[in-house]
């Protein structure tokens, strides 16, 4: 019997990439759940998706997880086996403006995947969580034993309080439930919302892009690549029933924290070109610099991250030029 997988928001930039690495396996079942909301350009999202439904070992789904019937409904005819939610509603800025959407989403929505997976006793379950749920630390690396206690955006209060839920239905229906803190994802098929893409974007409309504190954040910039190895790794390590412990965070990082102007100059490098520029202030919700602690990590993995900035960098604007048709 083959194991049934199923991945929430498996139209997104991650969700997306980790159903391509699965549908590698043919010892497992995949399905996605997307309600294909228009936080970013659809056409992205559908062609994502275009590429996953021609493999006939995925089944989707469009659902919104905010729809408790629908997802309960969904849940108990398809028995899954492991549940991987990556469905959320994305961005710190944007959840400044918007907060309702977050609750809806990252709360209600978090809740209903929680309750379904109780009913339905799901093995082994599996969620995003952030590195905004460190708020603006002093201290560095990143360890996952640090408090999470001071978030600066709604969003990253929504993350928060997904790991907390999470530990509360581990603990009082001992569901094994690992948390994924990922750390700036970017690569190939990424976020428009997110740099190098956005960064792109205006550069090709002769626009000039914002960078935030004057320049001095520092990132600990994730491959997109690396980041889907590190999930399956830990996904192969967990699912066994060797695996004792019934809750986990795991950092999802390099470990090796990135000055944005030096980011910014990598792409100009790929380039070949000036990219125009606006020095703000920092924002709400922003934090200095992120640089996480993958000790633990690579002690159940064994996995090192091997894309390096710059091959990272390369491999995106390429992929950028190549589905624009820029020059």
């Amino acid at each position: 019997m083959k194991e049934k997988i199923l991945i929430t928001g498996c139209a997104g930039f991650i969700g997306s990439s980790l159903t391509k690495k699965l549908l590698k396996n043919k010892n497992f079942s995949i399905y996605g759940l997307d309600n294909i909301n228009s936080y970013y350009d659809l056409n992205l999202k559908k062609n994502r998706l275009r590429e996953l439904v021609k493999d006939k070992n995925f089944k989707f789904f469009k659902i919104d997880i905010s729809n408790k019937k629908l997802i309960l409904k969904n849940f108990k005819k398809y028995k899954y086996n492991h549940v991987f939610h990556l469905a959320a509603q994305a961005g710190v800025r944007y959840s400044i403006e918007n907060p309702e959407q977050y609750l809806n989403s990252n709360l209600i929505g978090f809740y209903n995947i929680l309750e379904a997976i109780k009913i339905n006793k799901v093995r082994n379950f599996y969620f995003a969580s952030s590195s905004s749920v460190y708020g603006d630390k002093k201290k560095f690396p990143l360890s996952e034993n640090f408090s999470t206690d001071f978030p600066k955006s709604f969003y990253a209060a929504t993350k928060k309080c997904n790991e907390v839920m999470a530990y509360s239905y581990s603990s009082l229906y001992k569901i094994k439930t690992i948390g994924f803190r990922f750390f700036t994802v970017y690569g190939p098929q990424g976020r428009p919302d997110m740099t190098p893409f956005s960064f792109l974007d205006k550069h090709f409309r002769n626009q000039k892009i914002k960078v935030f504190n004057q320049g001095k954040h520092e990132r600990d910039f994730t491959y997109i690549d690396d980041t889907i190895n590190l999930i399956f790794k830990i996904f192969k390590k967990t699912k066994s029933k060797k695996f004792k412990s019934k809750f986990e965070v795991y950092n999802i990082a390099g470990g090796k924290p990135n000055k944005l102007m030096n980011y910014i100059n990598l792409i100009e490098k790929k380039l070949k070109k000036k990219i125009r520029k606006k020095f703000i202030k920092k924002q709400p919700g922003d934090v200095l610099k992120t640089f996480a602690d993958v000790k633990k990590t690579y002690k159940l993995t064994k996995y090192k991250t091997q894309v390096s900035i710059g091959d990272g960098i390369t491999n995106f604007v390429n992929w950028y030029l190549n589905y624009y048709k820029k020059k």
